[in-house]
Formats: structure tokens, C-alpha cells, sequence
């Protein structure tokens, strides 16, 4: 639907002045939203006790992979023209493309290795341990957003809010799961 709105803008002229500067911009905004929605699966599905919603939590990541490849392709097609030289010097000099373009590399794998097959080849254990990338890989792309905007931090400040809530819920639930599992039988010597 987002893709299909920022289209649309883009035939009627609704797209601002700099057109390539918006569209990267909201392809970059819709993917630090999927990733947002994503990792807010496990939470909501713990909090409302609903284990269905687990079977979202693949498909929205890689909506956000989605997102991030058009957010990518865009600054590499579009806005740098595949030139290679001012590409690399993009990311060497400007911090904010140097930690897009690692969060970007970090998506490559999970995004390879969402299938159940390689689930089953990389085995269960190793699967989550590489999926938790996907915290780096937030994190990153706040970081990302943040350093870009030049005066209004408006926006970044929020998604840094959402993922910080959203971390010290896991963190906290990690936490609850560790006590237990240290003292299974809580006042029994």
C-alpha cells in the first residue's frame, strides 16, 4: 500500500520539488516503520496472548527488506547514477550513508535465510542467534535517520522512543525468563 501511495504521488506531481529526495526519504521512513512493526510482534503477542500473530512476524520483515532494497536502489540508481567512485566516497565521507549502507548489508542475510528451509539447515538455535541481528540493524537505522535530519529530530526521537520501548520489553521478558530458569521452584530450598 505505501509503495502503491508514493506511485501514485509520483503521477500526479505530488512527490515535493525534489522528487528523489522524498522518495528515498518515505521509502526509508516506511522501512524503519516495518522494522518498528515488526519487532513489535513478539511483545504484542506476549502482552495480548495471541500466538498468531507470530506467523506476521516473517512476512513483515521482509516488508522492511522490501523497503530497504527500494530505499537502497534508489540512492544507488537514482540519486548517484551507479557511479561507483561517488558512491564509495558517499559512504566513506557522509557517517549517516556509512550506517544505513551496514544496516542495509546486516539485512542481506536474515533476508536469505527467511525461508523454513534454511531454517532447518541452519538449525533452530543458529537461525535466532542470526535473526537477533535484527536489533543491531534497528538500531542502526534510527542512528541512520537521526544523523540525516538536520534540525527537526522530531521524527527520529520517536522511532528511537518506539525501539527503546521496545527493546526493554524484551530485555525485561530475557530477564523474567533467566529468574525462572534459575529458580524454577520459587521457596523451595
Amino acid at each position: 500500500m505505501p509503495l502503491g501511495l508514493l506511485i501514485w504521488r509520483g503521477f500526479t506531481g505530488g512527490v515535493t520539488a525534489n522528487p528523489i529526495e522524498f522518495i528515498t526519504h518515505t521509502l526509508g521512513w516506511w522501512t524503519l516503520t516495518l522494522l518498528m512493526v515488526t519487532l513489535s510482534v513478539t511483545p504484542l503477542r506476549r502482552l495480548l496472548d495471541m500466538p498468531w500473530l507470530l506467523r506476521l512476524r516473517r512476512m513483515l520483515g521482509l516488508y522492511a527488506f522490501f523497503y530497504a532494497s527500494l530505499h537502497f536502489l534508489t540512492w544507488l540508481v537514482i540519486d548517484q547514477f551507479f557511479d561507483w567512485d561517488a558512491i564509495v566516497k558517499d559512504i566513506i565521507k557522509r557517517p549517516y550513508i556509512t550506517v544505513g549502507f551496514t544496516a542495509f548489508v546486516f539485512l542481506l542475510p536474515l533476508a536469505a535465510t527467511s525461508t523454513n528451509a534454511m531454517v532447518r539447515r541452519l538449525g533452530a538455535a543458529r537461525w535466532q542467534l542470526l535473526h537477533r541481528l535484527v536489533y543491531v540493524i534497528a538500531t542502526l537505522g534510527v542512528v541512520h535517520f537521526w544523523w540525516l535530519v538536520k534540525s527537526d529530530i522530531r521524527e527520529p526521537v520517536m522511532f528511537a522512543i518506539v525501539l527503546t520501548i521496545l527493546l526493554g520489553v524484551r530485555l525485561i521478558y530475557a530477564k523474567r525468563k533467566n529468574g525462572v530458569a534459575a529458580n524454577p521452584q520459587p521457596g523451595k530450598a
